[in-house]
């Protein structure tokens, strides 16, 4: 009974081991009832099984990166309009567009390019600052009450999915690996197989040896690859 399980591919392994604990769990075999090693076969698959299909990272990358594009616009339109007007010397108004924009000035004009953390920590203070009355009623004035708003809900909305998706990556970590798993699991079946071996000559165990070396010839069967039928050209 040889195969090198390492070689075998997440599902191939999952299902030689799933099929190995059912054959020895079906009551034919009464040598391996209750056995320790079927016990711990059985705790490692069940660890492997939990893991083995999700994804390494929570999923929420793109949740985010468009989370963060969103308040970027908002942040950026916000931006250009107090840039536009407060150029426009004629229009009633334009100091208080110049002082807003030198608020943003004061906390970053590019910090829609920082990273994730330090741009949070910029727009929070920026938004302290334009909620004080006298920047407020500026905002008021200038009909940007809305565009400010929108601009402080895309923020708030960062943070929310931003911190899901670091409490989602924390608990990833906090499992055991998935390739930790996978060698545990190698290494039980590699035991198992191996007192299978020892034992086969024996009168109560040469059944269930044979009936698991099967299992164990079907899973490198699947780990070959397809067979090519070139066929044959007949000359006219």
């Amino acid at each position: 009974m040889k195969i090198t399980l390492r070689k075998l591919s997440t599902k191939d392994l999952a299902t030689l081991a799933q099929r190995t604990i059912n054959t020895s769990d079906s009551g034919d075999y009464p040598v391996i009832d209750g056995h320790p090693l079927l016990a711990e076969l059985k705790l490692m698959y069940a660890d492997y099984d939990a893991v083995y299909t999700k994804m390494t990272f929570s999923g929420k990358g793109n949740d985010v990166a468009n989370s963060d594009n969103e308040r970027d616009l908002a942040f950026t339109t916000l931006k250009a309009f107090l840039n536009s007007y407060r150029k426009m010397v004629t229009l009633p108004g334009y100091q208080s567009a110049e002082h807003l924009y030198q608020i943003f000035k004061q906390f970053g004009l590019n910090l829609d390019r920082l990273s994730y953390s330090s741009q949070t920590a910029q727009m929070k203070k920026l938004i302290e600052e334009l909620e004080k009355s006298e920047n407020s009623q500026k905002l008021k004035d200038l009909k940007l009450t809305i565009a400010f708003d929108e601009m402080k809900d895309k923020q708030t909305a960062f943070e929310a999915i931003f911190a899901e998706q670091a409490g989602a990556n924390g608990d990833l970590r906090n499992q055991k690996s998935a390739s930790v798993i996978r060698k545990d699991l190698e290494k039980t079946l590699k035991s198992f197989f191996g007192l299978l071996t020892a034992m086969k000559d024996v009168t109560d165990w040469k059944l269930f040896y044979n009936d698991i070396n099967e299992l164990v010839k079907a899973a490198k069967q699947s780990n070959q690859p397809p067979t090519v039928n070139k066929g044959i050209t007949i000359p006219e």
